[in-house]
């Protein structure tokens, strides 16, 4: 996918493309959960916004998440750190009683992460992170209440 104003630092210029996924410590299936899972995408523009990443394309399982993200000039580990951290903080702090009853008073993500370079198959990646059990319903969601948040209906 060619960008048109990719990403700018002070001396460096460029884009890349990835598909990252992240899965939920013990596998626990906190995402079938629509509240949960709603919140969490929220949580991840949320994030992709403040550190300007672009995200082409987004889905939950019961306990994981795929996403085709643009992370720039950033290396994969400092993206995968921005990103859960970002979202597992606020998670927790509002439903407070996942980290009870599922982490046992740790962390939501799992320490592992996957992230690779999507390459020439960017469709084919974008096809499969939508065929997760939740993709569609999520992004929709989300741009529905960002629509109706902006427009005040």
């Amino acid at each position: 996918m060619k960008k048109y104003n990719p990403t700018r630092y002070s001396s460096a210029v460029g884009e890349a493309w990835m598909h990252a996924t992240f899965k939920v410590k013990y596998c626990h299936k906190i995402f079938d959960n629509k509240l949960v899972r709603a919140y969490c995408l929220e949580l991840f523009y949320e994030a992709f916004n403040l550190y300007q990443i672009e995200c082409k394309s987004i889905g939950f399982d019961s306990n994981h998440v795929h996403m085709i993200i643009d992370i720039g000039n950033y290396s994969r580990p400092e993206v995968a750190k921005m990103l859960k951290g970002y979202t597992a903080k606020k998670l927790l702090k509002k439903y407070s009683w996942l980290k009870k009853e599922y982490f046992y008073g740790s962390g939501l993500w799992s320490p592992a992460h996957y992230m690779n370079s999507v390459g020439q198959d960017m469709d084919f990646m974008e096809g499969y992170v939508m065929k997760q059990k939740y993709s569609i319903e999520g992004i929709v969601q989300f741009k529905l209440n960002q629509f109706v948040h902006a427009t005040g209906l």
